[in-house]
């Protein structure tokens, strides 16, 4: 799997970023077992990947790209399934932060060695 490389495992981090964070909600505060269970093992997956990551990727990089897929997924999540508002200056924030990280992927994407 040639793809399962840093940036793999960065993009599957985010993933399972979006997952734990889009079940917090169901949770309610932690006080529902099953729901709290799911979100506390994709958060373990999470942080995993994105140390598996960071062995191939500078970790300023790898973080704020991980965290930038994070947002823009939970952000989607909560407009599309929550109901939640996203204007045009939202949205105009959004595109700076996949802008922002494509600049990263471009200027800083050295492997560590």
């Amino acid at each position: 799997m040639a793809w399962l490389n840093g940036w793999g495992y960065l993009v599957l981090a985010g993933l399972c970023e979006v997952l734990y964070a889009s079940i917090i909600p169901r949770t309610e505060g932690f006080t529902r077992l099953g729901p709290s269970l799911y979100c506390g093992v994709f958060l373990a997956l999470s942080i995993y990947l994105l140390s598996l990551a960071v062995r191939e990727l500078p970790l300023g990089l790898a973080y704020a790209v991980w965290v930038g897929i994070g947002t823009l997924g939970t952000v989607a999540y909560g407009s599309l399934f929550l109901g939640e508002p996203l204007g045009a200056l939202k949205a105009l924030c959004l595109v700076m932060i996949v802008g922002g990280i494509v600049g990263l992927k471009l200027v800083g994407g050295g492997e560590v060695v």
